[in-house]
């Protein structure tokens, strides 16, 4: 397919000027099955390539309940006040009917979506590991192009999400509920090992005792691990997103992680290790797709995933086989 070069920059203007359109059609180009679409979304965002880096990107997770879509609402209508524009990349469960999103953070931040400095985009998990949409990367890149400060990616709280959306941040925060010793033992302990801070949330009315109680036990049960980074530790604060407390208090975590990451020189290589894995990433997407779609290999795993269901054939012998087929084909 041949892509028109002239049409390319007029979208690339179109999403340099503030064009929310045109940025949200381009996302649906990179998310498209389709080879043709998903060419002409990615001759967009390499064109726009040297207008990317400029964003802080914050990942924000928590299990479910936890209120992240109120939290979020709330630290992007501050951002706002702050004459910051936002963008928010809401990572959806897909629907085992539709494949859609389930959730819909549209109608989950409804003040924040009306504002004309802020871009919410759910999209639909698809199925990809940890529930991380494949393109997220590349559709935070199109945020930073369109001249977002912000670039907030919420996961759905499950899987291996986690490690994923750490993977493509400046700052991942972990949100939590207060509540008894037992929620302590129920986070896991890789969570606690990415996070750069932690929000108890819901700090308000008969919770806000709580909500202290289990900020003071994930701070002891912080410092039992050894830091991600050598010149941050991780903080532990208490927000209500319902009424507005500790929102700005927690934004200020964000800046003040970032100064001192940029500062050492740490924030640098952070983003140079992210694109390193994200070309990995790519490559073992790209891989995995030839693979099944090699004619000598799709003549063949029907046959031998049965066989190894039915325990006739070795795991280990049936990939060397499928392997085989994919080398001399």
């Amino acid at each position: 397919m041949t892509v028109d070069a002239g049409a390319i920059a007029e979208v690339c203007d179109a999403i340099r000027g503030g064009d929310r359109g045109a940025l949200a059609r381009t996302i649906t180009l990179l998310e498209s099955t389709r080879a043709d679409q998903a060419e002409r979304g990615q001759a967009i965002l390499e064109a726009l390539l040297p207008f990317t880096e400029g964003a802080t990107r914050l990942g924000i997770t928590g299990p479910p309940g936890v209120g992240k879509s109120t939290f979020i609402e709330a630290l992007g209508l501050h951002l706002i006040d702050r004459r910051l524009r936002v963008g928010v990349l809401a990572v959806d469960p897909s629907s085992p009917v539709t494949g859609g999103s389930i959730l819909g953070d549209k109608t989950r931040m409804e003040r924040l979506a009306q504002r004309e400095e802020a871009f919410i985009r759910p999209s639909p998990s698809g199925g990809s590991l940890g529930g991380v949409a494949q393109r997220t990367r590349e559709c935070m890149l199109l945020c930073e192009a369109a001249g977002y400060d912000v670039v907030i990616v919420e996961t759905v709280g499950i899987g291996q999400s986690e490690v994923s959306v750490a993977g493509m941040v400046d700052f991942f925060l972990v949100l939590l509920q207060p509540g008894s010793g037992d929620d302590l033992q129920g986070l896991k302990k890789g969570v606690l090992e990415l996070a750069d801070g932690l929000v108890v949330n819901k700090a308000d009315g008969e919770l806000a005792a709580a909500a202290e109680r289990a900020r003071g036990m994930y701070e002891q049960a912080l410092h039992l691990l050894r830091p991600l980074s050598p010149h941050w530790s991780p903080r532990v604060l208490t927000a209500s997103a319902l009424i507005g407390t500790g929102i700005a208090e927690s934004w200020e975590m964000v800046v003040e992680q970032h100064e001192v990451l940029r500062t050492s020189g740490e924030a640098q290589a952070r983003r140079r290790e992210q694109a390193r894995a994200w070309m990995w990433t790519l490559l073992e997407e790209g891989l995995r797709r030839a693979f099944r779609d090699d004619s000598a290999v799709a003549a063949r795993i029907e046959k031998l995933e049965a066989q190894v269901a039915a325990l006739e054939v070795p795991p280990a012998k049936a990939a060397r086989i499928l392997l085989d087929a994919f080398r001399s084909g």
